[in-house]
């Protein structure tokens, strides 16, 4: 177990590292969360710079009033070690498996052991951590592991660590009330009705008190991430449009074929064994906030989103064979176990291709795309350490270390410094042209240019 833990972190660290040494990692958000944990190593409040002048809410903008993430403080004594982005890498390669050991306990105890090594390594290939692995950072870095030990410990007696790591959840992000709410709606499925009327209420109130109180206190709006306008202005107008069209509300998650996709590809890797456990009520609240939204990035298999609940999911599949295997009689059939999970496993190796970890044997992954490093890594070198920036998006990770780095777009914000890079398209430009117009207005405002090849230019102001 644990070699396949350590491979598992090595793999994710390597995607993660290999991505921010050829300029492939981005700002957003790689620079936001190194921001917030470069001020908690200081002793600061998480101050995010470069989120702040994104919204026009100045340079003193905590991390806490756009996610509340405070368990990012949590990682601040790894940055008196190394100071950089390349820190959060490995610290969240690590998390992701640390969650292995865990689910692995739990598998043992409802299957067996060979079984359980099987699905460890599906979960380690996993389609969700490879395509979180593969997308800078994010909080959704703490949530697996705090999952399978709330799922294994409970499932071994022990509450109170389970009851420990539910709580940690909330101190993860704004919306992880939800996954609280469905334990307790697990819990009161099979029968742990006073625990699970605990622990739902725990989760609602977490979410009215995060979005109503501590957001805003923070200084952040609690519409900023409100993603459900068709469905009315606010969380009250949302819930009366859904009672009173329970039609439409029950069809809405299968709306897109995106919706649909993504709801297959969650239960597939368990051989949609998920589906006949009560354990995966635990994750039906996070993912109907994600499909019931207006917002198609929620709904796809492309970002981080679906980490959120994969180890509740397998955690599920594999209750759910058992479960099933109890009701045909057949729950010591340790051949049967066997092939359910050595099939998951099968499943997890072809999906591979075409997700995250599937970068890590394609040359490009090792060498910027343009083979232009030399370059951009000069454009890097010309601002002075210290000094506030505005970089592309790709080359904000790098400056990071020893400037406030803001994000360069259209709206300028008047820093002494613009790295920009005119040889591919940079979010949130809209086209290559919105940035060779963007540096053309910076030129004629008083900046010059100091350096430029490949691309890449440095503008200081004078």
């Amino acid at each position: 177990m644990g070699v396949i833990t350590l491979l598992a972190a090595v793999a994710y660290a390597v995607l993660g590292l290999a991505k921010l040494a050829t300029y492939q990692a981005t700002t957003f958000d790689l620079v936001i969360v190194d921001q917030a944990v470069r001020n908690y190593a200081g002793l600061r409040p998480p101050y995010v710079p470069v989120l702040g002048t994104f919204h026009g809410r100045g340079l003193d903008y905590l991390q806490l009033a756009d996610h509340f993430s405070p368990v990012y403080a949590l990682l601040a004594p790894l940055y008196w070690i190394h100071d950089g982005p390349a820190t959060l890498i490995v610290a969240q390669a690590a998390l992701f498996a640390a969650a292995i050991p865990f689910l692995w306990r739990h598998t043992r105890r409802v299957l067996g052991a060979a079984p359980a090594y099987l699905v460890s390594v599906a979960y380690a290939l996993s389609w969700p951590i490879a395509q979180a692995a593969a997308f800078d950072v994010h909080e959704v870095m703490f949530v697996p592991l705090l999952t399978a030990i709330a799922i294994e410990r409970y499932h071994a007696g022990r509450v109170l660590p389970a009851a420990l790591a539910l709580f940690g959840l909330l101190l993860v992000k704004e919306d992880m009330g939800l996954m609280v709410i469905g334990a307790g709606l697990y819990l009161f499925a099979i029968g742990d009705r006073w625990r699970g009327v605990l622990a739902a209420a725990s989760g609602l109130g977490a979410v009215l008190l995060v979005r109503g109180l501590l957001i805003t206190a923070f200084g952040g709006e609690a519409t900023d991430f409100w993603a459900y306008r068709h469905l009315g202005p606010d969380a009250p107008a949302a819930l009366l449009t859904l009672v009173s069209d329970p039609v439409a509300a029950l069809t809405l998650p299968f709306s897109a074929e995106a919706k649909v996709d993504t709801l297959f590809l969650l239960a597939w890797p368990t051989l949609l064994c998920c589906l006949l456990s009560p354990l995966s009520l635990a994750a039906l609240p996070h993912v109907l906030e994600r499909l019931l939204s207006d917002r198609e990035q929620w709904w796809q298999a492309d970002y981080h989103y679906s980490a959120f609940t994969v180890i509740v999911l397998f955690c599920a599949g594999a209750d759910g064979l058992a479960r099933l295997l109890r009701r045909v009689r057949r729950a010591d059939d340790a051949a049967l176990k066997l092939a359910w999970a050595a099939a998951v496993c099968a499943v997890a190796i072809t999906l591979v291709p075409g997700y995250g970890l599937d970068r890590l044997y394609h040359a490009d992954l090792y060498r910027e795309p343009r083979a232009a490093a030399a370059a951009a890594a000069e454009a890097v070198r010309q601002v002075p350490e210290g000094s506030t920036v505005e970089a592309a998006n790709s080359l904000g990770p790098a400056l990071t270390s020893r400037a406030t780095v803001l994000l360069w777009r259209r709206e300028p914000h008047g820093a002494p410094w613009v790295v920009a890079d005119l040889g591919r398209w940079e979010y949130p430009f809209g086209s290559l042209d919105d940035q060779v117009v963007a540096v053309s207005e910076l030129l004629s405002a008083g900046y010059t240019r100091v350096f430029e090849r490949d691309g890449y230019l440095v503008l200081r102001r004078d």
